[in-house]
């Protein structure tokens, strides 16, 4: 299968464009630079040169494609302050990419996140089966899931919040590190209980091209391993890889200790993937969260100073 992948540089592409290859399928990445192509060719992928806003573009590699995977975000906007900049950029990819597959049968698989629905209010575990009806990011999970009624095999895959491995740079894991180091302790808020679900790269890109070669239409997928890690649990892996106390604050130290990440520091997210492993056949076999961060790997000071 020829398939064109977005993000296909980034910390999930790096490791989905192997998959994709070592399955026998080919892959055409989108590459915003010279640095992105350079790194697409020597892992064996043909290189579609732009980004997110070239709609044209994207739709003319979509319909030259037996199948897309879109992963990228704007995450530089994002974090920019504009944040609904990148939601709105991602549904004009969404609607793009659609439109040239429509009719087609081929798949899409698109890219959403279990914590919307924690802040979104919802409570207990979350499942394949829970929806919303609005919210960021959340109209474009739904633009996809809709768009099996136009035709296409579309899929959307739920990342948990911590998507773990030695590739990631810049995702919260090495974020929470760089703030433990700043503030010589590695903190919890209360006592720590409430709950992150987390995956090991690797295992989410196969669950990608699983989902590529087989979701049934209008999917809805979990990328999840660890059901619920307490942040409690995660701050002492961290206390442990840096050599630093571990310590309890009160809720209104958070802002002051974590910044912008506060709320996702106190965040209850506790996901399932029982549906997705029964649907696909999908077993995560790499390390989970606790065991990967006594790698090692993530105190490398390489590896967390752009956290």
């Amino acid at each position: 299968m020829r398939v064109f992948v977005t993000g296909a540089s980034g910390h999930l592409g790096s490791a989905v464009v192997p998959e994709l290859l070592e399955a026998g399928h080919q892959v055409v990445g989108l590459a915003r630079s010279d640095k992105s192509a350079a790194a697409l060719t020597a892992a064996g992928a043909q290189v579609h040169r732009g980004d997110l806003d070239d709609l044209d573009g994207l739709a003319a590699a979509a319909a030259a494609a037996d199948g897309v995977i879109h992963l990228a975000f704007k995450h530089e906007a994002m974090f920019a302050g504009d944040f609904d900049g990148a939601v709105a950029a991602d549904l004009r990819a969404i609607d793009t990419l659609g439109n040239a597959l429509a009719g087609t049968g081929k798949p899409l698989v698109a890219t959403s996140g279990t914590a919307l629905f924690a802040f979104a209010g919802l409570q207990g575990l979350l499942t394949e089966a829970d929806v919303l009806d609005a919210g960021p990011r959340i109209e474009a999970e739904n633009a996809v899931v809709a768009l099996a009624e136009r035709g296409i095999r579309s899929s959307v895959v739920r990342l948990p919040p911590t998507v773990h491995s030695s590739l990631d740079r810049h995702g919260f894991i090495p974020t929470f590190i760089s703030i433990a180091r700043s503030k010589g302790v590695s903190a919890y808020v209360g006592d720590g209980a409430n709950r992150w679900p987390a995956v090991h790269t690797l295992d989410a890109a196969r669950l990608y091209r699983l989902a590529l070669e087989s979701a049934p239409a209008g999917s809805r997928l979990h990328a999840v391993d660890d059901e619920g890690i307490t942040f409690r649990q995660i701050a002492e892996g961290i206390g442990r890889g840096l050599n630093l106390p571990v310590v309890s604050i009160a809720p209104t130290e958070a802002e002051a200790h974590f910044g912008f990440l506060s709320a996702h520091a106190q965040a209850d997210n506790p996901s399932s993937s029982k549906l997705t492993r029964d649907l696909l056949g999908w077993t995560p076999v790499q390390p989970g969260l606790v065991d990967d961060l006594g790698q090692g790997h993530y105190f490398d000071t390489g590896a967390t100073a752009a956290g």
